[in-house]
């Protein structure tokens, strides 16, 4: 009997947690330059805790196939990834547990440069498409992956990752002007109505995710891309800083508008 008590009192705490999340989803995405170090690993796991994104997207894990299961963080039990045979690239995306996430479909490439999933998160449509882009001829390569993804990408999309471009010479302490290939992919983005969020909600600021020590400029490369029609749910978008990577971080948050009004509704009549 004190046991069936013990797992309905766990039942009602997960279930408080999911009600209480559910208006409010933040999403992460950062480069962390290889997790095969287990003290790595540990340390970036406890980075992830302390942020408690409900969905974190990493890049360059450089974890092959067969290493895979090293990445583990407590919390987050729902671990997708591509992962690259010669320890290169690797993209990984973790899901909290304290969110109702059901994967549907999944695509990705041997080469561990992009993941997309597809599914619900609290019985609302989300695609996630994580992209860590090669070093050189960056820009043509996510316009290709915009491209072949075409039909995957919707309202609900949300593109992160180290998409080793600047978007506009503001992204950049050179202020350099961007060349023809960003000018084609940001064209690319402007006709599927995906914007650069931090961009959009930061119009005048310049924050950089990434310092070159060839080049002695400092840039952001990294990016979260949203669509259009949901420019008003993007609350905030802020850069995070990390040590143990040479990349920071980019926090997105969104809030979940017509499931916060549901989600309070329910556990008030919960609590009668």
């Amino acid at each position: 009997m004190g046991r069936e008590t013990k797992e309905t009192e766990e039942n009602r705490k997960t279930r408080h947690k999911m009600v209480v999340v559910g208006p409010h989803v933040s999403i992460i995405t950062l480069n962390v330059n290889g997790l095969n170090s287990p003290i790595k690993r540990h340390r970036v796991a406890g980075w992830i805790k302390e942020q408690d994104p409900t969905i974190c997207c990493l890049q360059e894990t450089h974890l092959s196939p067969k290493d895979k299961h090293r990445l583990r963080v407590k919390g987050w039990r729902t671990i997708l990834q591509a992962n690259n045979e010669q320890k290169k690239a690797g993209v990984a995306i973790l899901i909290s547990d304290k969110v109702d996430f059901k994967a549907k479909q999944i695509k990705k490439d041997k080469e561990g440069q992009y993941i997309m999933i597809k599914g619900t998160l609290h019985q609302e449509d989300i695609t996630l498409i994580n992209i860590y882009a090669p070093n050189t001829g960056a820009p043509k390569f996510v316009k290709q992956l915009l491209i072949e993804l075409k039909e995957d990408i919707n309202n609900n999309t949300i593109i992160a990752g180290d998409l080793n471009t600047p978007l506009t010479p503001m992204d950049r302490t050179s202020r350099q002007k961007i060349n023809k290939e960003i000018i084609e992919l940001n064209e690319k983005l402007d006709q599927m109505d995906l914007i650069d969020i931090y961009r959009t909600l930061h119009p005048k600021t310049a924050g950089y995710t990434f310092f070159s020590s060839a080049h002695g400029t400092f840039s952001r490369i990294d990016h979260i891309l949203g669509t259009k029609a949901n420019i008003n749910k993007y609350k905030r978008v802020e850069i995070i800083s990390s040590i143990f990577s040479d990349h920071n971080a980019i926090k997105l948050e969104i809030n979940y508008k017509k499931k916060a009004e549901k989600g309070a509704k329910m556990w008030r009549l919960n609590n009668t």
